[in-house]
């Protein structure tokens, strides 16, 4: 019988359960590797945990890795503690919650508190904390009026190309499996 996982009910028990950074990782262990903890870098499956600073050491490569790696959580200098509490705020908002309450509710600059939110925002959508990997595409472009369009006093200030534009940005991981269907000749 699988043993249920605790689930804050409030913002209050939601940021006291995750202060604790090795309550933090018992709480994700289970998630992140639930057939056990396996190096990202190798996938062997022997390694010894570092208590001081909460990183495993793979024996296989003897490389350091956190349970941070490999998730929307990776590169971040906000430890678990801010990101745990940011999905419950995210997850338990029933009409959505700005950045700017993250920011007031988690004490991090509104910078920040948006760059969780939309990290936390894409996980949710595409059904995984992990991130892409494989074969990822990526194009850009430019969102705006032609310059062709505009009174010719604008036209003038904004010129050709990008300025006075959004700038659009698309990524997308592509499925092996498509790549591999043989094509009809």
């Amino acid at each position: 019988m699988e043993k249920e996982l605790y689930q804050p009910k409030t913002i209050q028990d939601a940021i006291k359960f995750f202060a604790n950074l090795d309550t933090c990782l018992q709480y994700l262990i289970p998630m992140r590797w639930p057939e056990g903890i396996t190096c990202p870098h190798c996938a062997d499956t022997e390694n010894s945990f570092i208590a001081s600073r909460h990183l495993w050491r793979c024996k296989g490569c003897k490389k350091q890795f956190s349970i941070k790696i490999g998730s929307i959580m990776e590169d971040s200098p906000l430890g678990l503690d801010k990101w745990l509490v940011a999905i419950w705020l995210i997850t338990n908002a029933k009409n959505g919650i700005s950045s700017y309450e993250i920011h007031r509710a988690l004490g991090i600059t509104q910078k920040s508190a948006w760059f969780l939110a939309h990290r936390i925002r894409l996980a949710f959508e595409t059904g995984s904390f992990s991130l892409m990997s494989g074969q990822v595409e990526c194009d850009e472009t430019f969102i705006g009026g032609k310059a062709h369009f505009m009174h010719a006093d604008k036209r003038e200030a904004v010129g050709r190309g990008g300025k006075g534009k959004a700038i659009v940005m698309g990524v997308l991981e592509r499925n092996e499996a498509l790549h591999k269907v043989p094509l009809k000749t």
